[in-house]
C-alpha cells in the first residue's frame, strides 16, 4: 500500500523559502505569480497486509511525532 503525507506551513506563518522561490520565478520572467508557499511531500510504502484505517492512524502518528512540526505546520495523509 502506498501513501503520501503532505506537510505545509500554517496560514500566517512566514515562508521565506516560498518568498525566495516567488522572487526567482519573477526573475525568470514567469508572469502572474502572486505568491508561493512551499511544503514537503513524503511518499511512504506500507506493508500490503496493513488495514487502511490503521495505516492512516500510523501515518498521522508519524506526522505528529516526526514528519511535521505541528506548532507551525499542518499535514494531510492520503492513501494512494
Amino acid at each position: 500500500m502506498k501513501a503520501r503525507v503532505y506537510v505545509t506551513l500554517k496560514t500566517g506563518i512566514l515562508d521565506p523559502q516560498g518568498k525566495a522561490i516567488e522572487g526567482a520565478l519573477k526573475s525568470l520572467g514567469i508572469e502572474g505569480v502572486a505568491s508561493v508557499r512551499q511544503g514537503k511531500v513524503f511518499d511512504i510504502e506500507i506493508a500490503p497486509t496493513a488495514d487502511r484505517a490503521d495505516t492512516e492512524k500510523l501515518l498521522a502518528a508519524a506526522a505528529d511525532k516526526l514528519l511535521a512540526n505541528t506548532v507551525i505546520e499542518n499535514y494531510r495523509v492520503e492513501i494512494l
